[in-house]
């Protein structure tokens, strides 16, 4: 390969990832599956937002509706990791929260659609659920932005 092929190959690599064209984690987690073993126990929605880094279309998740107290669980593991009483209207059309439940995600930088967005996945067995922005509402002034289909519903206990 002479210079001018491995300066155009080094470029294109470049632009192939700032596009998003591979996603890499570093990170391990508690729990571990083949692809398989997580296409038998999610949906295929399920799987393309939590395994693939996919997006549910907005205002389609039921979770938009719900108003009563409990936790919001990661949909692969339940992990609980959202407080209902931090869940808010945004109006973005994706359930929306104001803060976490301690020790519940992890974060990482996502580049792609040619922006800089931090994700946000279960930190136990690495779902993705979503994007946190910092146009919230106070106390902290974040918007976690979930998908509904990454998460579940777990009422409390009366």
């Amino acid at each position: 390969m002479n210079r001018r092929n491995l300066m155009r190959t080094a470029t294109l690599s470049t632009l192939f990832l700032a596009a998003g064209g591979l996603k890499l984690r570093a990170e391990s987690f508690e729990i571990t599956r083949t692809p398989e073993e997580w296409k038998a126990i999610l949906t295929p929605e399920q799987y393309a937002v939590l395994r693939e880094e996919d997006t549910e279309r907005p205002f389609t998740s039921a979770l938009l509706e719900e108003k009563r107290k409990g936790t919001y669980n990661c949909a692969a593991c339940d992990l609980p990791v959202y407080a209902s009483e931090t869940k808010y209207e945004s109006g973005t059309g994706w359930p929306s929260f104001f803060d976490v439940l301690p020790n519940a995600v992890g974060k990482k930088e996502d580049n792609t659609l040619f922006t800089t967005r931090t994700e946000i996945h279960c930190r136990r067995c690495g779902g993705h659920l979503g994007h946190v922005f910092d146009d919230g509402p106070k106390p902290t002034g974040l918007r976690y932005c979930m998908n509904g289909v990454a998460m579940k519903f777990v009422p409390a206990v009366a």
